[in-house]
């Protein structure tokens, strides 16, 4: 048994994120488990890039209204308590709503070699948009 002391809160990357978007890192990625998490803060209107994770992701929403969006155009919206499962391989962003923050744990399996997750492009303005119209028809 090891306490973690806790980690300095960062300021996403501006090659991984639109808008504010602040990261807390719980556990590294060691081995034997390789298994990752974090707290992120999404401010109004921040998400992230495009991307991929190999084993798949679990987002567990602490606050606000978090967005997962895939390539398909499909859009969860979660609300603080409940957790959105993303399979490995799907290219997927998440992020706040255009008015609510959000705020989520991240969990990924990551392994000797990878991190755990594939960085594509930014979301677009249109991708965006078409998100927060399909979030309110939920």
């Amino acid at each position: 048994m090891e306490l973690i002391p806790v980690s300095a809160t960062a300021k996403g990357p501006v090659e991984r994120f639109t808008g504010d978007v602040y990261v807390t890192p719980i556990s590294p990625a060691l081995e034997p488990m390789y298994l990752a998490a974090g707290t992120v803060h999404f401010m109004p209107g921040a998400r992230t890039n495009w991307h991929v994770h190999p084993k798949g992701q679990i987002l567990h929403v602490l606050a606000g209204v978090a967005l997962v969006g895939t390539r398909d155009g499909a859009v969860i919206a979660a609300h603080g308590g409940e957790t959105v499962s993303c399979d490995p391989n799907v290219e997927h962003w998440h992020g706040a709503t255009a008015s609510n923050l959000a705020v989520h744990i991240a969990i990924v399996e990551a392994s000797a070699d990878h991190d755990g997750t594939d960085w594509l492009e930014p979301v677009t303005e249109e991708e965006y948009a078409a998100a927060q119209v399909a979030a309110l028809a939920q």
